[in-house]
């Protein structure tokens, strides 16, 4: 349940042991209080929601990181480190 990056309040976390739930590579974004699942694949929202703003903000973030969002993926599920991946705002 690592926390692979932080930007703008958002919190992007790494749940790699819930495939049985969401069964495709996604991460978990928390703001406020607020929970949401995204697909790494595409960006899609998969569970929950976040204000408008920053759901934006989480699924351009995902574009950009993409590759590196995979790796640390592929890391997770091989019970390896992740790592950090730079926000938006760094």
């Amino acid at each position: 349940m690592p926390t692979i990056s932080v930007f703008y309040g958002i919190l992007i976390r790494m749940f790699f042991q819930d495939t049985d739930r969401h069964k495709i590579p996604h991460i978990h974004a928390e703001y406020q209080g607020q929970l949401a699942v995204y697909s790494i694949t595409d960006g899609k929202l998969l569970a929950g929601s976040l204000p408008s703003n920053k759901h934006k903000l989480v699924v351009a973030w995902i574009e950009i990181h993409h590759e590196d969002l995979m790796a640390d993926w592929n890391l997770a599920v091989n019970n390896l480190p992740t790592f950090r991946i730079k926000g938006l705002d760094q």
